[in-house]
């Protein structure tokens, strides 16, 4: 890990580069692929399988036969682990509905706002080494709440053709339609353009590489909605005196061995504190299964020093995390003042894996800067805010004129006379 001492504001930009590829080193690729999936469907979609994943069948729709013998092959420990996240999920996600808003904003002018489900939805599973079963849960389920009538899930398959059996549990308890073998670049094309097998959907949602990341950004060209830009994993924690070190240290493992890319800094105003994680983190990376990736993500990754709790949350809102940990003695500074963040976990007891699984908020978050203007998905990412408008004769006398007036101060005559032609009407 690199240590850091009191940056200079100036290269803050510098120090707190995300280590990804370009857009451009990555665009050309997802700009031929989708071209090829336009063309020509499940052709180009197996093909791109058999290239990427290295393993090729003739159906990419995973069967009920297939889904029965992955639940029945998940233990039971397992499935009463995933009950408890889905149930937390669900009553965190199902306390955000929100009832009709309708405001009477002149006398006789009735406008009101309802929600309504994106009706088509694609969900993507990042699979590979680390199937995310989780990650099931935290975009069927919201999408289940919101009245989505078709929830599309596509997931790399592995070497012999098969989907993880805990992502296909999950999946058939959070009532996804139709699950596809299908991963990376042209999972996310199929669902743009729809394929002989693969619906077309309205909008996708989740987390990937960022082949993954900038495919979804591709995809809105073709009028397709994306949860937001999620690439690879990241976490912030800021921890004083009063932090565990072994804690800190546990936590920014847990974010390295999502994958090599992935980055972990910790911001500290203490050199104790600064010293005692880097030395737990390397005691423990020498005993993780994952031990490969992990490190060299934390050869990317930083150990920060700075004087003041002042220029800490400064740098942190600068950098803007996905997953930020705060563990200090003032926690309110940083939770008042904390303005770019994708999820805050607080406290010594609060890891960030709690956010990963169980808690029942939601993993999808922006990475890459972008929760300085995303939010992560929530309810609403599944829904529509629709506005309605109900005029009565007393209401366009009343607002008539000034809309009028209006419309000829623009110059657009048609809208005014759309309004002039009704009180005309009232006048005789």
């Amino acid at each position: 890990m690199q240590i850091i001492f009191n940056p200079k504001k100036e290269s803050w930009s510098e120090i707190l580069k995300r280590p990804t590829q370009s857009f451009e080193d990555i665009e050309e690729t997802v700009k031929g692929i989708f071209k090829e999936i336009q063309q020509k469907g499940d052709v180009a979609v197996q093909k791109y399988t058999s290239l990427f994943d290295g393993t090729s069948f003739e159906n990419i729709l995973v069967s009920q036969e297939e889904i029965d013998e992955a639940v029945s092959l998940v233990s039971t420990e397992l499935k009463e682990a995933i009950e408890v996240a889905k149930n937390n999920i669900y009553n965190f996600h199902a306390a955000q509905k929100t009832e009709k808003v309708e405001v009477i904003t002149t006398s006789g002018v009735s406008c009101w706002q309802e929600k309504r489900p994106i009706q088509k939805v694609g969900l993507y599973i990042p699979g590979g080494s680390a199937p995310l079963f989780s990650t099931v849960l935290m975009l069927a389920l919201p999408a289940q709440i919101a009245g989505c009538k078709e929830i599309v899930l596509c997931t790399p398959p592995n070497k012999e053709g098969k989907i993880n059996s805990a992502i296909l549990y999950a999946a058939q308890l959070c009532g996804v339609t139709k699950i596809f073998k299908v991963g990376g670049i042209q999972a996310i094309g199929a669902l743009t353009f729809g394929t002989e097998s693969i619906p077309q959907v309205y909008k996708i949602f989740g987390p990937g590489n960022q082949f993954v990341t900038v495919a979804k950004q591709y995809a809105t060209q073709f009028g397709v909605g994306i949860d937001m830009p999620a690439g690879p994993s990241e976490l912030l924690v800021y921890a004083d005196d009063s932090a565990n070190a072994a804690f800190v240290a546990s936590d920014l493992l847990s974010q390295a061995e999502h994958g090599k890319d992935s980055q972990v800094i910790l911001v500290t105003t203490d050199k104790k504190i600064l010293n005692d994680v880097e030395e737990e983190v390397y005691k423990q990376l020498k005993k993780l299964p994952r031990k490969e990736i992990a490190q060299v993500a934390i050869q990317d990754s930083k150990l920060i020093y700075v004087e003041t709790e002042e220029t800490a949350l400064e740098l942190i809102n600068e950098y803007a995390p996905e997953h930020f940990i705060v563990c200090s003695k003032n926690e309110d500074f940083f939770i008042d003042g904390i303005a770019n963040a994708g999820s805050v976990f607080i406290g010594n007891n609060t890891p960030e894996s709690a956010g990963d699984y169980a808690s029942g908020t939601n993993h999808t978050l922006p990475t890459n800067g972008y929760s300085k203007s995303y939010s992560g998905v929530n309810l609403d990412s599944f829904m529509k805010a629709m506005t309605f408008q109900k005029i009565t004769e007393e209401g366009i006398q009343n607002i008539g004129p000034s809309i009028e007036l209006m419309a000829d101060a623009e110059g657009l005559q048609a809208h005014k006379n759309a309004v002039s032609l009704r009180l005309n009407a009232l006048k005789k």
